[in-house]
């Protein structure tokens, strides 16, 4: 029975019921070990492995930010949920933990079925890239809180790593090796700045090749995988991901005080949108290391001996150096 008098109020309780019978398959296609609810209930329910020894559970919640807006200006809709689940997962490898169950909040003002499982159909895809559980979520119709095909997300997750193998930077050394895992763009920080710069040129205008929008709506890189391997493989001692802040401000949250990371810009190949961000905002070199990430979405510090080894399992680039701190954290030298 629908709500007649609920839905002239704006809610739509039938349109909400759709989407989650549309979703449910993209949550199952998600499922992993230690899944024992469906969606639907009041609480998504995950058993840790027993197979851990002492086991330390890694918590994190993130949204897209602005890079919301872009992607309905340009009405694509399938990768904002990539991102929504890389800025969570990614942050949540850093301590060396697996991503284990995810959950999702979609707050809108009159839902869009059709916008908004495109949305969740980005959110399971980036899941399965991070080999974690959709566990549940919600959707929320708000009359009058958003403008008309405005909607926002927000998203948690929940992971696990063995209390002996936290990684929390304490082991960076002098002599240690920064190692650079490449991004696909601006990733999801930086877009008040991005949309103030880009708006008045329009978002169909050429960067090497390819139309600025698409350009700029490339999903955040899921690291999950490759910082895993890396952990098997390799003696990490320390994982940095480079979202809103930039190098300067998120290499110093992993690294003793009384050591600096010293980095060697040019070792890396920059991708044109900096350039063109930089040139359109006339943005000094340092607000752009403050910003952006410039190319670089995740730093691995490992030692010396291992650092190109790591570089070529990671297909990334040695990128700096541990140094004895005198003043900043992070040196940059160009």
């Amino acid at each position: 029975m629908s709500s007649e008098a609920y839905r002239r109020a704006g809610v739509d309780i039938d349109a909400a019921d759709s989407v989650i019978a549309r979703i449910r398959a993209f949550t199952n296609a998600t499922k992993r070990p230690g899944v024992l609810s469906e969606i639907g209930g009041f609480g998504g329910l995950f058993e840790v492995s027993k197979n851990f020894r002492d086991p330390v559970l890694v918590s994190g919640a993130d949204g897209v930010g602005t890079k919301i807006l872009l992607a309905q200006r340009l009405g694509i809709h399938d990768t904002v949920g990539i991102d929504l689940v890389a800025m969570n997962v990614n942050d949540v490898v850093v301590s060396g933990a697996e991503p284990l169950f995810f959950l999702d909040y979609f707050a809108t003002g009159a839902l869009e079925p059709d916008v908004a499982v495109k949305v969740i159909a980005g959110i399971s895809d980036g899941c399965r890239q991070a080999n974690c559980a959709l566990l549940g979520g919600e959707i929320s119709e708000m009359p009058g809180m958003y403008e008309p095909g405005h909607y926002d997300l927000a998203g948690f997750c929940v992971g696990v790593v063995e209390r002996d193998r936290i990684l929390d930077g304490s082991k960076i050394a002098v002599g240690d090796k920064l190692v650079g895992l490449p991004s696909s763009g601006v990733h999801s920080n930086g877009y008040s700045l991005v949309r103030k710069l880009c708006d008045p040129v329009g978002y169909d205008v050429d960067i090497d090749g390819r139309e600025l929008g698409k350009v700029l709506l490339a999903p955040t890189v899921i690291y999950v995988r490759t910082c895993l391997d890396l952990v098997r493989r390799f003696d990490v001692r320390g994982f940095v991901h480079i979202t809103g802040g930039g190098f300067v401000e998120n290499i110093p949250r992993v690294l003793p005080d009384n050591v600096a990371a010293e980095i060697e810009w040019g070792t890396w190949t920059v991708p044109p949108i900096f350039a063109f961000l930089q040139d359109r905002g006339e943005l000094d070199d340092g607000e752009m290391a403050r910003v952006f990430n410039n190319g670089i979405g995740m730093i691995a510090v490992v030692p010396s001996a291992q650092a190109d080894e790591v570089a070529r399992a990671a297909q990334g680039v040695v990128m700096g150096t541990i140094v004895p701190r005198t003043d900043a954290q992070v040196v940059i030298r160009r």
